[in-house]
């Protein structure tokens, strides 16, 4: 008995680890699908941006983020650490890379013009404390809102891979970031009239996107984080969702490359928190529903609004996300051929509550920084492109023989 229970401990710690190094893959989906969309004097700082932010992630998360979340700590001795094969080792690793999507995705948002070292400061606040903060809420049921969410509505809030927890927690706080910083110098003109920067590099922003796309199915499928626990379904409806987000910005973005590349990536988004309990079907109508929300709201918010958020995250992350929670509670009731256990209303309250915590807090954090670090690069640095003013090297650099 002891034999088989060690073998089935070390099954699951190698099935965590491997969803924990296909999403530590996406942070370099993350880097060249920004890479691609910026502009080319923005390239080094993009790939540096994420790298260094999944440091400094690593970083708050193992000393506060993660205590903060689950009330567990790591100063233990290490042969205390590695029971059960150090399960609670790689669990942490598999959190933690969820956990660095959040400054991953706030870069995209807030590209070509936010300072380095205070973006690092803020990286570290998010993945410390706020991000750690409505995870241990949702995921651990800390104070008590679970509970009095499944009180009153029959169920608790169903995120099972993170839409609203992750994703709309990202896109919000980046939304909060976006605002404050303001919009690139000359992106909207006094007149009215909108300077177009187109992406730099389509075949990065699709690399980064297939990276992304195919760590999505560690991301959602190892969420289950024991194989005994582990879904066909998931996979399933994962594949039926980002399909979905693909023809749907396809056909709403009338073929343009940079739509149909994150299509993908709003239906995984939206996928995710009932991913483990929708129909198929359901889930190709979430994705659906998310590519086509995207192409609208990233057209308006660029356009209409005027909202300088480089890689459009809040539509991509922040409204995907939200209508992911929401959709878990319309697709994933048996009426309509779902595994039960969620309600619509649950799903609303849990999302709202995710929203509010997220935009809130992106504001305050960023509002501190940029009244005591400034968070901004001046105009002729933003001119000269943060490869130069930050790095002091462009992307593709010239040498005389």
């Amino acid at each position: 008995m002891e034999a088989v229970e060690s073998v089935r401990a070390g099954s699951d710690v190698l099935f965590i680890l491997l969803g924990a190094i296909m999403v530590l893959a996406m942070h370099g989906g993350f880097a060249f699908l920004e890479v691609g969309t910026v502009r080319k004097k923005n390239q080094v700082n993009a790939l540096v941006k994420i790298i260094v932010d999944f440091a400094v992630s690593t970083i708050a998360y193992f000393f506060i983020g993660y205590a903060v979340a689950y009330g567990l700590g790591f100063m233990d001795g290490a042969q205390a650490l590695t029971e059960k094969n150090g399960y609670e080792l790689v669990k942490f690793f598999f959190l933690l890379t969820f956990a660095a999507a959040i400054p991953a995705i706030v870069s995209g948002g807030i590209a070509e013009r936010a300072k380095f070292y205070p973006q690092a400061v803020a990286t570290f606040l998010i993945v410390a404390l706020l991000y750690p903060f409505f995870e241990g809420i949702t995921w651990n049921g800390n104070f008590g809102l679970q509970g009095w969410v499944e009180a009153q509505f029959g169920f608790p809030f169903h995120d099972f891979a993170g839409s609203v927890v992750v994703h709309a927690m990202g896109g919000w706080i980046a939304l909060a970031a976006v605002i404050l910083l303001g919009a690139r110098h000359g992106r909207y003109g006094k007149d009215g009239s909108i300077s177009a920067h187109p992406p730099s590099s389509i075949p990065f922003l699709a690399l980064g996107a297939w990276i992304l796309t195919v760590g999505w199915f560690g991301f959602n499928v190892m969420s289950a984080q024991t194989i005994e626990a582990v879904s066909g379904l998931v996979a399933v409806n994962s594949l039926m969702a980002m399909v979905g987000g693909i023809l749907a910005a396809l056909v709403v973005g009338k073929n343009d490359p940079g739509f149909v590349h994150n299509g993908p990536l709003a239906g995984l988004v939206a996928v995710c928190a009932g991913s483990d309990v929708m129909h198929p079907l359901g889930a190709l109508v979430t994705g659906t529903v998310a590519g086509a929300l995207f192409v609208i709201t990233f057209t308006l918010t660029q356009n209409k609004w005027k909202i300088d958020d480089v890689l459009g995250v809040w539509p991509l992350h922040g409204l995907c996300g939200a209508w992911g929670g929401i959709a878990a509670g319309i697709f994933g009731l048996e009426a309509l051929g779902g595994m039960g256990g969620v309600s619509f209303m649950s799903q609303l309250v849990g999302t709202v509550a995710g929203l509010s915590i997220a935009l809130g807090g992106g504001f305050i954090i960023y509002g501190i920084i940029r009244q005591t670090l400034g968070i901004r690069l001046s105009q002729e640095e933003e001119y000269e492109g943060a490869d130069l003013s930050i790095h002091r090297i462009a992307s593709e650099s010239s040498y005389e023989k």
